[in-house]
């Protein structure tokens, strides 16, 4: 048997905000961008590199209980894992960027790591792991 994620779901609030961010801040890729109806969009993204991991769709949200949630889907614990083969180099360009670190650079047995918050407030572990 083999499986593996596809995708991921992160509710947003704006299709073309989210794009934004993603690709001119995270660095990610814009990857699909379908319309399937007047309110409905197939949008992901995925990390440059990355030509075969599981992307994130960029799911607006539809309803007022739905945009509850933005931001907010793991109840405030991190949420995404972005491995990187550069910490400091993305680090960088992150803080230059704007992006709001929540806690700091450290180190840690798995690797160097600090949390950061997205555009919404999703919280992310931006991660260069220890290679043994």
């Amino acid at each position: 048997m083999k499986q593996n994620l596809a995708h991921i779901a992160v509710v947003v609030r704006d299709y073309d905000e989210a794009i934004e961010y993603y690709t001119n801040t995270l660095g990610f890729q814009l990857i699909e961008d379908t319309i399937l109806s007047e309110t409905k969009r197939w949008v992901m993204v995925r990390p440059t590199g990355a030509e075969n991991g599981c992307t994130l769709l960029l799911a607006k949200a539809a309803t007022p209980e739905q945009e509850k949630y933005i931001g907010y889907q793991t109840g405030g614990r991190v949420f995404l894992f972005l491995y990187t083969d550069n910490f400091y180099r993305d680090y960088e360009n992150y803080t230059a960027k704007g992006v709001e670190f929540t806690i700091a650079p450290h180190v840690e047995d798995y690797g160097t790591v600090a949390v950061f918050k997205d555009i919404y407030g999703n919280l992310w572990d931006l991660i260069e792991p220890t290679t043994k």
